[in-house]
C-alpha cells in the first residue's frame, strides 16, 4: 500500500442560490480546469430572514498536489465564475487562515 502525505490546506466558496445551478457550473469548471470539488448545501439564517445556498470545497489532493496559492486562486477564479452564472451580488471565501467576501454591492 502507498501512502501520500501533503500539507492541508482547503478554501471553501460559501453562496447563496440554487445548489443545482451551482453544481453544473462546477461540473463546467472542473471539465474545463481538470479540477475536482465537493458541493454541499446549507442554510444560511441571518438577522430577519434566511435563505439556502451551499458550500464548494476545493482541497490539496496528496494524488495532485498543489500549493495554497494554487488553491487560493482557482477558489476565487470559480466563486466569482459562480457570482456571475449564478446573478448573486456577494460571496465568501474560507481557509483555515482567512476569510474573504466578494460583493458587488456599492453600500456596506
Amino acid at each position: 500500500m502507498r501512502v501520500e502525505v501533503e500539507t492541508t490546506f482547503w478554501a471553501k466558496i460559501y453562496m447563496s442560490g440554487s445548489i443545482a445551478v451551482a453544481e453544473q457550473v462546477c461540473r463546467e469548471s472542473c471539465y474545463h480546469e481538470g479540477l475536482c470539488v465537493t458541493v454541499e448545501p446549507t442554510k444560511f439564517i441571518y438577522t430577519g430572514g434566511e435563505e439556502t445556498g451551499f458550500v464548494v470545497g476545493l482541497i490539496n489532493y496528496p494524488r495532485f498536489p498543489q500549493d495554497a496559492n494554487t488553491i487560493m486562486g482557482r477558489a476565487r477564479q470559480l466563486a466569482l465564475l459562480l457570482l456571475d452564472r449564478m446573478y448573486q451580488h456577494s460571496a465568501l471565501i474560507m481557509t483555515p487562515e482567512t476569510t474573504e467576501w466578494y460583493t458587488k454591492r456599492e453600500d456596506k
